[in-house]
């Protein structure tokens, strides 16, 4: 990277603050090393979206490529949720040890998993793999009180969860966003004071909803739900590379 301007740098890989986490809905192998290729520095965690990689061809080979180049893979939890309702959790997990995946989502959006069960599930998890859970509906008209979801996500940490996402989906009409994609700002507000942000990934699809993000925690704050190719755009968000934070970012006391 170029160094020639004063910008504040990020933390190296890896971090624990300022994770992009990207969505890989099923892009095939040369795309990952063009990925890594151009953006691998910035690439903390990569999902394989829902159940893409149940489906798709070559996976093993996709999986091994990102290890390979130090970026850890979790299954999208939607795979997750199938498996314990089907009692088949244990051969998910077994297929993931033998991938060498160390991370695993837990989620109950899209299922109906009780949510005693999804708390079992993840503390049994926890002692072997980095567990990220979610919260929050993938139905973009279901309401949950902020009360609920501060309180799922203690629990969750609680359970053992390393870090919990906040649902939106890949369209970012749902979960902390309203059906319209407008954010519920004043959702996260309450979240933001109960819950450390560090241990949040806010699932930010869009450019206006990372905008919003980095201007309202800073830089390193975690996102998730992040497209490919759109992960050098976020970077220069974060390091105010851009017009949406440059003034922000590179100029805090200039007067506005």
């Amino acid at each position: 990277m170029l160094n020639f301007l004063d910008i504040e740098p990020r933390q190296g890989k890896p971090r624990e603050t300022g994770l992009t986490s990207v969505i890989d809905h099923g892009i095939p192998l040369t795309e990952v090393d063009g990925l890594i290729e151009v953006a691998g520095a910035f690439v903390d965690l990569v999902k394989l979206g829902w159940g893409t990689g149940y489906v798709s061809a070559g996976v093993e080979r996709k999986i091994a490529r990102y290890l390979e180049r130090g970026v850890p893979v979790v299954i999208g939890g939607t795979l997750t949720e199938i498996a314990i309702s089907q009692g088949r959790l244990e051969p998910f997990c077994d297929w993931l040890r033998s991938q060498s995946v160390t991370y695993v989502e837990v989620s109950a959006g899209t299922l109906d998993i009780p949510r005693e069960r999804k708390l079992e599930v993840i503390g049994a998890l926890a002692g072997e793999f980095t567990v990220l859970s979610e919260v929050g509906e993938k139905d973009p008209h279901a309401v949950v009180a902020p009360y609920r979801w501060v309180r799922e996500i203690e629990e969750d940490l609680a359970a053992g969860a390393a870090k919990v996402i906040t649902e939106s989906r890949e369209s970012g009409n749902a979960g902390v966003f309203r059906p319209s994609g407008e954010l519920r700002e004043g959702l996260i507000e309450e979240i933001a004071e109960r819950i450390d942000p560090g241990k949040l990934i806010f699932e930010a699809p869009l450019k206006e909803h990372q905008v919003w993000f980095i201007e309202r925690f800073g830089a390193d704050v975690n996102l998730g739900n992040i497209a490919p190719g759109d992960v050098i755009g976020l970077e220069t968000l974060r390091l105010g590379l851009r017009a949406d934070t440059a003034e922000q970012m590179l100029f805090p006391d200039a007067d506005r």
